[in-house]
């Protein structure tokens, strides 16, 4: 199949034409499809886009009905218009944007400041990379620079910024889950690929999920999988942690689940323990407050039968706050966790 020079995203489905995931990789392996994918990917080992999770997301052939101003604002049922008048002049232009770049080689190199702070990091942390994983985090970073002009995924713009705060900051966990003789990990709220990617890299991981609910994410992360050679690995999915977690395919199967910047440590324990397998440990980034969030997640963890959590300094040079939440799978979870977002609200652990 010939991938075409870029991906259009100017609307939330492929536009025809974009088909650019291929069902081999370049050295003949299959794309990696999650045991928890359905349709095409379980059929004929293509990533599918997915239609689990939050189902206001998953309306048939990608795409929500159209709905006017008016009839969003009608009182449901009463059979008469109650939205005033509809004013062109406050709907934005939906200027047409070109087609987004996927292909590393496309792209400009980046600034040797870029190469001095990762290099330093590196050091820092005791991490050494492969040519092949230095090569994937690369291009992982180049792509993410360019589609940032496009979509929001950092609010960092800086290559040299970009290598400290989202990639040293990732890697930060790599010395933990390489001396756990980790290579599958389960990355959630993935958006921008961070700590997944970079992770996945460095560790050589054999199987890596990266799952996020907004769909224009998931197109990026796909994009950069198959960009950078890790499609036979590694796999982006839109889906909610909560679907997941409740999928017997997923829950209680992945030796490491990450999250980055996710949610509360309380909310992200009940949510993402599920997910780890005995033995496992659930990986959660946190600033100078992890203490604090740890102490008010106590009855979570117990509810969960968690085993002692611990607190790690990141130990990247100019984020002395950044720290890691590390916390052991321990007894059987009760199969009623995690209960629907509703019920969390109403009755937090």
């Amino acid at each position: 199949m010939t991938r075409p020079p870029g991906l259009d995203l100017s609307t939330d489905s492929p536009a025809p034409g974009n088909s650019w995931i291929t069902p081999l990789t370049p050295g003949g392996l299959p794309p990696y499809c999650p045991h928890s994918a359905t349709g095409a990917c379980a059929a004929g080992g293509v990533v599918s886009e997915g239609r689990r999770g939050n189902p206001g997301r998953n309306w048939p052939d990608g795409a929500r009905p159209h709905r006017t101003p008016a009839e969003a604002n009608d009182h449901a049922g009463s059979g008469s218009r109650t939205a005033p008048a509809f004013d062109h002049r406050r709907v934005p232009l939906d200027r047409p944007r070109g087609p987004l770049p996927t292909r590393v080689s496309d792209l400009p190199h980046l600034p040797d400041a870029f190469e001095v702070v990762l290099g330093a990091g590196l050091g820092a942390l005791g991490v050494s990379l492969t040519p092949t994983a230095r090569a994937a985090i690369d291009g992982h970073v180049r792509l993410l620079l360019a589609w940032n002009e496009a979509i929001n995924l950092t609010a960092i713009r800086d290559a040299a910024e970009v290598a400290r705060v989202h990639v040293l900051d990732s890697l930060a966990a790599a010395p933990l889950l390489d001396g756990l003789g980790i290579r599958r990990l389960l990355d959630l709220g993935s958006g921008g690929g961070f700590p997944g990617l970079p992770l996945a890299a460095a560790l050589g991981a054999d199987r890596a999920l990266l799952v996020d609910s907004v769909g224009k994410k998931v197109r990026f992360l796909r994009t950069v999988i198959e960009a950078v050679g890790m499609t036979h690995t590694t796999a982006a999915e839109q889906v909610r942690a909560e679907a997941l977690a409740l999928d017997p395919r997923d829950r209680e199967g992945w030796p490491a689940v990450t999250a980055r910047a996710v949610a509360p440590l309380a909310e992200l324990i009940e949510v993402a323990l599920p997910l780890v397998a005995p033995g496992g440990v659930l990986v959660a980034w946190k600033g100078a407050s992890a203490a604090d969030e740890l102490a008010a997640a106590a009855p979570a963890l117990r509810a969960l039968l968690a085993g002692p959590a611990r607190i790690l300094d990141a130990g990247v040079p100019g984020l002395d706050e950044h720290r890691l939440v590390v916390i052991p799978r321990g007894g059987p979870i009760d199969p009623r966790f995690p209960r629907d977002p509703a019920e969390r609200r109403r009755r937090p652990l």
